[in-house]
């Protein structure tokens, strides 16, 4: 063989190998995810726009696309919001559908989701429908924005949960930057 093939030849092996490395081993290397509409069981409710599912072995946090819930430590609604959570997944025997939109997870590595009852129904609207949540849009998670809007809509006009009369005083994200705050050490 003469140098001119020699040479030629090296690269061609060297992408062969890490192709079939790649073909091999890429499930070793990129976190197995819930396929859309896989049946899941909750472990966990963080607060009321947060659960932690099982999958295999491995705990996931789900952060529900749409919607930002008070606070656990925003009395009394982080307490209520949660509640009211608790009670949707007794009703589907902690068992869940998990929907994804564009983004998989956000910065935080929490599974971005919208999330359905065995029977159908989409908790990121009965939090917001019945006022235990607001909405919180974050593009390109948009494809339920519409409906979204329409159920927060609802709760406002009829005053309940955090659109009551004694709703909620500081949105989520206030409460969080504020709690942020007073946890920094200068």
């Amino acid at each position: 063989m003469n140098k001119f093939k020699r040479s030629s030849l090296f690269p061609l092996i060297l992408f062969l190998s890490a192709f079939l490395f790649y073909i091999f081993y890429e499930d070793l290397t990129v976190p197995v995810q819930p396929r859309n509409n896989d049946l899941v069981r909750v472990i966990r409710i963080y607060d009321g726009d947060t659960i932690g599912i099982l999958f295999g072995q491995k705990e996931e946090r789900v952060r529900l696309i749409g919607i930002d819930a008070p606070e656990v430590g925003q009395r009394p609604w982080g307490k209520r919001a949660k509640k009211y959570m608790e009670g949707i997944l007794d009703e589907s025997d902690w068992k869940v559908r998990l929907e994804f939109d564009i983004e998989l997870r956000d910065k935080y590595n929490r599974l971005l989701a919208y999330v359905w009852t065995e029977d159908g129904r989409m908790i990121n609207l009965l939090m917001l429908e019945n006022g235990f949540a607001m909405l919180f849009t974050v593009p390109p998670n948009l494809k339920y924005i519409e409906s979204l809007k329409v159920a927060q809509k609802k709760a406002r006009q009829r005053g309940i949960g955090i659109w009551g009369k004694n709703g909620l005083k500081q949105r989520p994200f206030e409460y969080r930057k504020e709690q942020d705050e007073k946890n920094l050490i200068y």
